[in-house]
């Protein structure tokens, strides 16, 4: 493991991964490589819904592609624990080509929902 940029300091702690589907991993990272692909483990994904609180679907032992990688950041356990995602409703993240797309033509120029 040697070229992953800032990943060394995560190693064992409980990251949250956006990929470029708009999909949001949460687990331990357990190892990288020079891709960046990334191990996870005791993960699960966060489903977001503005009708419904978060879904977890559990994924236990997890590899994520580096290329399917849009952030990689540390997640406070602590500030995490005292969320109560049964009652936090948002939209579900966008795809990284879309969201790209919205960030350029700026925020009131496309609906959230793409309507």
């Amino acid at each position: 493991m040697s070229t992953g940029p800032g990943l060394d300091s995560l190693v064992d702690q409980t990251i949250s991964v956006i990929t470029n589907d708009g999909r949001n991993i949460v687990g331990v990272l357990k190892g990288y490589d020079q891709a960046t692909n990334i191990i996870l483990d005791e993960s699960h994904e966060r489903v977001y819904s503005t009708k419904e609180g978060v879904q977890q679907l559990v994924l236990g032992l997890y590899i994520i592609r580096g290329d399917n990688i849009s952030v990689v950041g540390e997640l406070d356990e602590e500030l995490d624990s005292n969320l109560d995602l049964s009652k936090l409703r948002a939209h579900p993240l966008k795809p990284k080509m879309l969201l790209m797309a919205y960030l350029r033509r700026g925020l009131d120029a496309v609906s959230p929902l793409g309507k």
